[in-house]
């Protein structure tokens, strides 16, 4: 924060942004993102979290164009903790799924439309058919899930060993029942165009090329609408996987502009942050004026993005920032694993997965009593609150720094700004009162961190 505000304004947001992109945090914050999109927060069984944590990271750390990513997700076969990327259709599929779930969630992850109510019916908003669903499916016909079960020595009892995803011999048309009960057949199409099959070529690599190759280019404008809904709270559409004629995007020539370049680019992921991160709209202000109150996206309006929408941390990322904040962050590899792991056994209070055809989830985080109990009582909190050595804190209260120094480091550590006059007096009115320092700062640090500065993103 000093570094930032020290710099000269004209410099200050690229240096900013350099630093971040090249740092191991840009890295960790996208596996996470990703991998709950692609598996989801509750790992399913047979699904090695690792596997597929481990192929992100390598994909974010080497800026991988994203065609490329996607096209290994679409592709991969083979161990789940071999090759990572295999754990994503692992995930989707079940033994009489059919890659029912395969096809719907791919289509809303990569391509931003939602199909999943055609596999029944045609869609009734937008010009999805029946048909086009059970064409996008047959693609995934051949990818067929293996679970691999072994002996426990100990007990003898037959425990899981290890899944892997392989090609199963099937050419033939995918057969689905319309509403009428009339038998229906379908062939692979995308967008029900026809797709050659050369070279003995899968399906899924079929699939993969037609996405890469689509001249409409969606899959870049998918990316696009997605990344910006991530920065601003809202996509050009909402929701950001449901892009349609019938869901047009409150800024077409915006949308259309980032996605041109992406594709020029080589859909380079680091450069479409630094587009959307350079824009001056990402550079407002949260506070509401005259000129800007009826720019409401949360009261049904369509956002028009003139100033910052504030929006609640996702639980990962609370749990990051008062792991950062406590100073109980390290780059080592084995406490980054235990952190890794705290943190997902810690997730899971929270989480909810719905028995839907694409085992759809829910947090009970935003807002939620267990959020609040956990933010004012629970273990991480305590962590983060404790002056031991080795803390920010006790680092802070233990320093030769004036009191107002200190009240100063705890709020950039905390709310990333510096106490106001008003802020300052009060906290004086608290320690004329206070007989024990110690205790003082850590109900002020407490305090900061339980409140709504803290906790969302302005």
């Amino acid at each position: 924060i000093d570094e930032f505000s020290k710099a000269a304004p004209e410099v200050k947001h690229a240096q900013a942004m350099d630093r971040m992109l090249e740092s191991d945090d840009y890295v960790n914050n996208w596996v996470t993102i990703w991998t709950n999109l692609l598996i989801g927060r509750e790992t399913p069984r047979r699904t090695s979290r690792e596997g597929m944590e481990k192929f992100l990271r390598e994909a974010f750390a080497k800026n991988r164009a994203w065609d490329q990513v996607v096209s290994d997700l679409m592709t991969a076969e083979g161990h789940y903790e071999e090759n990572g990327a295999v754990n994503y259709l692992l995930s989707q599929m079940t033994m009489r799924d059919e890659g029912v779930q395969a096809t719907a969630k791919t289509a809303r992850l990569f391509l931003g439309t939602q199909v999943q109510c055609t596999q029944c019916h045609n869609h009734p908003f937008n010009d999805w058919k029946q048909n086009q669903f059970w064409e996008f499916n047959s693609f995934f016909r051949q990818a067929r899930r293996i679970d691999h079960r072994r002996v426990d020595p100990q007990t003898g009892q037959q425990v899981d060993d290890y899944s892997e995803l392989v090609t199963e011999d099937f050419s033939g048309p995918v057969f689905y029942e319309k509403r009428s009960g009339v038998m229906q057949v379908a062939y692979p199409k995308y967008f029900g165009e026809d797709v050659e099959f050369d070279n003995g070529k899968r399906r899924q690599e079929v699939f993969a090329e037609s996405i890469l190759n689509d001249p409409n280019h969606q899959m870049a404008r998918a990316m696009v609408n997605r990344m910006w809904g991530h920065f601003f709270g809202y996509g050009f559409t909402r929701p950001v996987d449901d892009m349609g004629p019938h869901n047009p995007p409150s800024h077409p020539r915006l949308l259309e502009f980032l996605t041109e370049k992406f594709v020029e680019s080589k859909y380079d992921m680091k450069m479409l942050v630094r587009w959307i991160t350079a824009t001056d709209a990402y550079r407002l202000s949260s506070e509401f004026n005259p000129k800007n109150k009826i720019d409401a996206p949360a009261a049904g309006e369509m956002p028009l993005f003139s100033h910052m929408y504030i929006k609640s941390m996702e639980a990962e990322q609370l749990f990051d920032s008062l792991m950062v904040t406590a100073n109980n962050h390290s780059k080592d590899a084995s406490n980054y694993a235990q952190a890794m792991q705290q943190r997902n056994r810690w997730m899971q209070q929270f989480v909810t997965t719905f028995g839907t055809d694409e085992n759809d989830e829910a947090t009970t985080f935003n807002g939620s009593i267990p959020q609040a109990l956990m933010m004012m009582n629970g273990e991480l909190m305590e962590t983060a609150t404790k002056c031991e050595p080795g803390s920010l804190l006790h680092a802070v209260v233990q320093s030769n720094e004036k009191d107002t120094r200190k009240v100063q480091l705890l709020y950039l550590a905390s709310l990333g700004r510096n106490p106001t006059t008003r802020d300052l007096s009060a906290v004086r009115k608290l320690m004329q009162a206070s007989g024990d320092p110690v205790s003082l700062y850590q109900d002020l640090f407490w305090a900061l961190l339980n409140s709504n500065e803290f906790i969302l993103i302005r």
